[in-house]
């Protein structure tokens, strides 16, 4: 079994990169008051992140039952990398999950 960790790094270089995409660009904004885009922004990079992480789940699932299935163009390690990314994946969502709700549980604490 061979992982590379340059293509890793590389690739996960890719994914930050390509989460900081559009972040710059507001959208017009004539006519809204009280429209916050930097709330939108952040409102779709996290649906992004949450699809990105939905749709690496399915593809473990779906390489899993392929090669149970026993699907000859995929190997075990091919299937457990596959796995241990969508893993990663879903543990880094859980905490950035909790970390959210405690900084919602802090303010919703400070008196006013």
């Amino acid at each position: 079994m061979d992982i590379k960790a340059q293509s890793l790094y590389q690739e996960f270089q890719n994914m930050a990169s390509q989460s900081q995409l559009g972040l710059g660009e507001l959208p017009n904004l004539q006519g809204l008051q009280g429209h916050n885009p930097a709330g939108a922004n952040f409102a779709d990079m996290l649906g992004q992140a949450l699809n990105t992480v939905n749709s690496m789940q399915i593809e473990s699932k779906d390489k899993s039952m392929a090669f149970e299935m026993g699907d000859k163009s995929l190997s075990l390690a091919d299937v457990m990398v596959v796995k241990e990314k969508a893993g990663i994946a879903f543990e880094a969502t859980v905490q950035v999950r909790n970390k959210v709700l405690d900084a919602y549980k802090t303010i919703m604490n400070m008196p006013v």
